[in-house]
């Protein structure tokens, strides 16, 4: 394990400006501070916590709240929070995870936590989370735009997820696809909000209908519908109703398999009879399916990883001019769940 003498002979400088740099007890230039941060990053370093904490009078870690519900965690998620506690430990932070039931915030659950701020996934409109951060004024970053009246001016990161559908959508109409159905997330989120507006958008671009049967929500975490989400809904509008769908477009893995399942059942293939999309999927459990499937990559550990980049630069141990919203960039992996068809299909 490195020491901190190993990464003042690195950087060039004093262990005293290695410990200055961390526990910000004396200024430290910018370009000392970012080569110390660096050479910390290559060594692996991660200074004394509780030392550092009686310094800096700071607790020297940062809370992480994810709702949830009976469910474990997808691939999304462990890489976000891997992203997280990595970038985190660079600059000698530990991380706080928070699992916390969906819609059920209480109102002393972060005044009371030991931690220096905070990154919220997941936000949906009217976030108590959010909420209670502001007025607690405690600095914390977003994964997800915010949709709460009375906060103002947050930190962010997030994807364009106007876009990622939208894209998405350009890319199965390019194949022909004229009737798609859409799995959305849980319609009280507002990466859910931004990916409609990307998807009627797409549809009347094309000068496309869009029918109620088209798009769907996910239920609420606590409900005995969420994990079976995809299944249902294949199986009413296409096999019960008889509506006509060529494509559909899943929020996740676990609403993909689903839909396979359900696929199956109903005796239909993917992608002779049906094209699959994943939105936000395990990228070696697309590869494992049968057949591997479609998906765009949201680049989890790089959004988890951002987001704690924002907030040390809002506690001033990341130095240098930050933008308060950062968007990460995504894109399509193909691979066989999608078919082109013949557009009079």
């Amino acid at each position: 394990m490195a020491k901190i003498d190993d990464v003042a002979k690195l950087a060039k400088v004093s262990k005293g400006t290695v410990s200055n740099v961390f526990s910000q007890k004396r200024p430290t230039s910018n370009e000392v501070k970012e080569r110390v941060l660096s050479v910390s990053r290559q060594l692996n370093y991660v200074p004394n916590h509780i030392a550092r904490s009686l310094v800096t009078k700071k607790t020297m870690a940062i809370g992480l709240t994810i709702p949830h519900g009976s469910f474990l965690f997808s691939a999304f998620h462990t890489q976000f929070i891997n992203g997280v506690i990595l970038e985190a430990s660079y600059y000698g932070y530990r991380v706080l995870l928070d699992m916390i039931p969906q819609m059920k915030v209480q109102t002393p659950f972060l005044s009371s936590y030991p931690i220096d701020g905070a990154v919220v996934m997941q936000p949906v409109t009217d976030d108590e989370r959010i909420a209670l951060l502001d007025s607690e004024q405690i600095p914390f970053v977003t994964v997800g735009r915010v949709m709460n009246a009375t906060v103002r001016d947050v930190y962010s990161v997030d994807n364009d997820n106007r876009e990622v559908i939208y894209s998405i959508c350009e890319y199965l109409i390019g194949r022909g696809h004229r009737h798609i159905m859409f799995l959305n997330a849980n319609e009280r989120m507002t990466v859910s909000i931004d990916r409609i507006r990307g998807f009627m958008q797409a549809m009347n671009d094309y000068r496309l209908q869009v029918e109620p049967h088209m798009i769907h929500h996910k239920p609420d975490m606590s409900s005995n519908e969420y994990m079976d989400y995809g299944y249902e809904e294949t199986m009413s509008v296409i096999g019960e109703s008889k509506k006509r769908v060529t494509a559909i477009i899943a929020d996740d893995d676990r609403t993909a398999f689903s839909v396979l399942n359900a696929l199956k059942d109903l005796r239909l293939r993917v992608p002779e009879d049906i094209s699959l999309f994943v939105i936000c999927g395990d990228m070696s459990m697309m590869v494992q399916a049968n057949p591997p499937l479609t998906s765009m990559d949201l680049l989890p550990s790089e959004l988890g990883a951002e987001s704690v980049r924002l907030l040390m630069s809002q506690l001033g141990v990341r130095p240098g001019n930050t933008p308060r919203n950062v968007i990460i960039a995504s894109k399509i992996i193909e691979r066989h769940s999608c078919q082109t068809i013949d557009q009079e299909d």
